[in-house]
């Protein structure tokens, strides 16, 4: 049978439980998913030579990692022919391109040093999203940043800050679409403090002063990443889970939740529904963490199947801003962009066809035994069908055909790296 037929098939069964497959593909199709750049380069990035720092480790070292700008976008560009639809992707400020001879630090960027990702990104059809980088490099003291007690280091931060606001609302004017800029800092104690709240309070100063300078809020959609640990702050992170969504929350930006910024047993699927009853929107880092922050790349699994629920069952797909952020150097690092990112979508997709009024009426009517019947019985459902024939026809290869494009432009490009 050819994949058209299969669907077909599919369809059919689809449509006996309320599930209406065209409609679900068509949605699927508008999902943008935001593909960090950091996969490619073990979050080397452009500016500095020193090593990872701020609770940041990338483990193993298969050959072909990009070494700089004009590799990074080849590898980009081979995951976009592997992966269906249009999507986004998510710059951090340390992959500013200067030109020869030219160098600024990190608080005196401008749009001008990110001019070549704006013309990538329209030659491709992305939009983009941003991150301030606020890790290796010289000027975070003592593993402080904006919650430094040294004035000196404090200012150089927020200057940054304000800096990525300018860029984002450049990306946002450029591309025709809001840029996403997430502020995440890796501050923190090793061990227990003596004194919580001055970080905090310091940490709050700052980020009022990076809000304070004149920006589109249509555009630039500001928001605010927590952790609860981190290598080398394991007892105490500044910004931790109730001051980001207390601050957010006051201050009208959005929160940002990375699944392996919790405890082991806490998941951000529990979390989706609470946090969209007070806020418009929200933004996820998708990753999966294996005994916490591990940032693994992401898998079809429960957690992640559960995530692409709520998002779709809350009718919050306009609502939640979803990017992925893991960095796995063991393997080949394109085909850990094109699995996560197709394991991003297969999970939206595998929401879209649950038939998802059906199942809330049997939990408001307390019909619960219905209700475990159908929700095990919908997973042997042809899910499949539905996904490979999504593939054909945004023109990438189904099942698992594309990892020959893997291996061949492994063989053709990534070997030849030193």
């Amino acid at each position: 049978m050819t994949v058209k037929e299969r669907y077909e098939e599919a369809k059919e069964l689809y449509k006996r439980i309320g599930v209406d497959t065209d409609a679900a593909v068509k949605q699927l199709k508008d999902i943008s998913i935001s593909m960090h750049c950091w996969q490619g380069d073990d979050v080397k990035g452009f500016d500095h030579d020193g090593p990872l720092s701020g609770g940041i480790q990338t483990t193993g070292n298969y050959p072909g990692r990009a070494r700089d700008a004009k590799e990074l976008m080849a590898d980009i560009d081979k995951v976009f022919t592997l992966v269906p639809g249009k999507h986004k992707l998510n710059l951090h400020a340390s992959y500013a391109i200067f030109e020869e001879g030219e160098f600024v630090d990190r608080d005196q960027l401008e749009p001008k040093h990110f001019k070549k990702w704006v013309e990538y990104a329209k030659e491709k059809g992305l939009g983009l999203d941003f991150n301030p980088t606020y890790f290796s490099h010289h000027m975070v003291k003592e593993g402080l940043t904006l919650s430094s007690p040294d004035e000196e280091v404090r200012q150089f931060w927020i200057r940054h800050g304000q800096a990525c606001i300018r860029i984002s609302q450049y990306f946002a004017e450029e591309l025709g679409q809001p840029c996403l800029m997430n502020i995440w800092i890796p501050d923190g104690y090793k061990d227990i403090p003596a004194d919580r709240i001055s970080p905090r309070a310091r940490f709050k100063d700052s980020l009022d002063q990076i809000l304070s300078i004149d920006y589109d809020k249509e555009k630039v959609l500001v928001c605010l990443e927590s952790k609860v640990f981190g290598i080398g702050v394991e007892s105490y992170t500044v910004g931790s889970n109730e001051f980001t969504i207390n601050y957010a929350l006051n201050k009208g930006i959005l929160p940002l939740m990375d699944c392996g910024h919790y405890h082991p047993t806490e998941v951000v699927s529990d979390k989706i529904s609470s946090m969209l009853l007070f806020h418009d929107k929200m933004a996820l880092h998708v990753t999966r963490p294996v005994r916490w922050d591990s940032d693994h790349v992401v898998l079809f699994d429960d957690e992640t199947k559960e995530i692409a629920k709520e998002i779709v069952r809350n009718n919050a797909i306009d609502r939640i801003l979803v990017g992925l952020d893991f960095f796995d150097a063991s393997i080949n690092r394109i085909s850990a962009w094109v699995v996560g990112m197709r394991n991003m979508q297969k999970a939206f997709l595998y929401a879209l066809l649950s038939p998802n009024e059906k199942l809330a009426q049997l939990q408001m009517n307390s019909e619960f035994t219905e209700l475990m019947m159908l929700q095990e019985e919908i997973k042997l459902y042809p899910f499949a069908d539905v996904w490979n024939y999504f593939c054909e026809t945004e023109g990438v290869p189904v099942r698992e055909d594309w990892f020959q494009e893997i291996q061949a432009y492994e063989k053709e490009v990534l070997s030849k790296r030193s």
